[in-house]
């Protein structure tokens, strides 16, 4: 079985800068054997045929490792995620990350392990002993109860950066990424707008290239 490892994405340096206008940076996660992820944890899954991630990804399965927490936990995080961030064209593998980066905080600081394990406890506990098969309501109240508490703050937190700064959602947004690296917005990205009309060109002149 071919399975992508996720990893955070990789930001490139000026000296990486391409020529290349308008296109999705190219998702860089590398394949490894199944046999070879043997973390406390291991959560599979697969990229929809089609979709814009299984276009630039080198296979359509998935694997996300945890170093500290196990499957369970890992996919409850993800659950959670995907009731305080819901995104119905973001795949699993984007809210895959937010467990990963949860992980790696737990892996680093034992009071963060004990606060997201709790946290986890109380989710299930909440839900009459599954969270993850919970409805979509009961999910939502239960998260809902937990505002205000350190174990909310912390996903809640994380979500911003796990989902939204990566190349799984750069290409579900259709964002090209960052342009400071690849020369400027100029070429990329600078007359994309699709939903004004086209100004007078006395109070929008066209760029100038020197």
């Amino acid at each position: 079985m071919r399975t992508i490892s996720i990893q955070p994405a990789t930001h490139h340096s000026a000296e990486q800068a391409t020529e290349e206008i308008g296109a999705v940076r190219k998702v860089k996660l590398p394949l490894t054997r199944r046999e070879l992820l043997r973390g406390t944890g291991v959560i599979f899954g697969h990229i929809a045929a089609g979709s814009a991630l299984a276009a630039l990804a080198p296979s359509t399965a998935w694997a996300l490792e945890l170093r500290k927490l196990n499957e369970k936990e890992g996919r409850t995080l993800m659950a959670m995620g995907k009731v305080l961030y819901p995104h119905k064209q973001l795949p699993d593998a984007a809210y895959a990350l937010l467990a990963k980066d949860l992980d790696a905080k737990a892996r680093k600081d034992a009071d963060t392990a004990k606060q997201l394990v709790a946290g986890i406890r109380s989710l299930h506990q909440a839900a009459g002993g599954d969270f993850l098969r919970a409805s979509p309501e009961i999910q939502l109240q239960i998260v809902k109860s937990l505002e205000g508490k350190p174990f909310f703050a912390t996903v809640r937190g994380q979500c911003i950066t796990s989902l939204y700064d990566n190349d799984i959602a750069f290409a579900a947004f259709g964002y090209p990424g960052a342009s400071w690296d690849k020369g400027g917005y100029i070429t990329r990205g600078f007359q994309d707008l699709q939903w004004l009309p086209e100004p007078p060109l006395e109070i929008s002149p066209k760029p100038y290239f020197g």
